[in-house]
């Protein structure tokens, strides 16, 4: 939907998990789990998600702080313009 406003349709949602994903593995310690659970995937396996009874909202919200820490700059603005233009 909101790639739909913005009037992208060169990009996917798919685009931003898979980024998410490699940021999450490649530039934090976080455990797979935190990052699967971060991007609501399902836990495949019938069993471990009979057994997981948690959500790791505290480790969620701790990766998820992480992203402006080391993420690179992009030189835009928080309206998404670059200043100056």
């Amino acid at each position: 939907m909101l790639l739909r406003r913005m009037g992208r349709a060169d990009i996917t949602a798919h685009g931003f998990r898979s980024t998410f994903r490699d940021w999450a593995a490649e530039r934090t310690n976080f455990p797979r789990e935190v990052a699967e659970m971060a991007l609501a995937h399902a836990i495949p396996d019938a069993v471990e998600a009979a057994y997981r009874r948690g959500d790791l909202f505290e480790k969620r919200r701790k990766l998820m702080d992480a992203g402006p820490r080391t993420a690179p700059r992009s030189g835009l603005s928080q309206s998404g313009e670059r200043p100056g233009t």
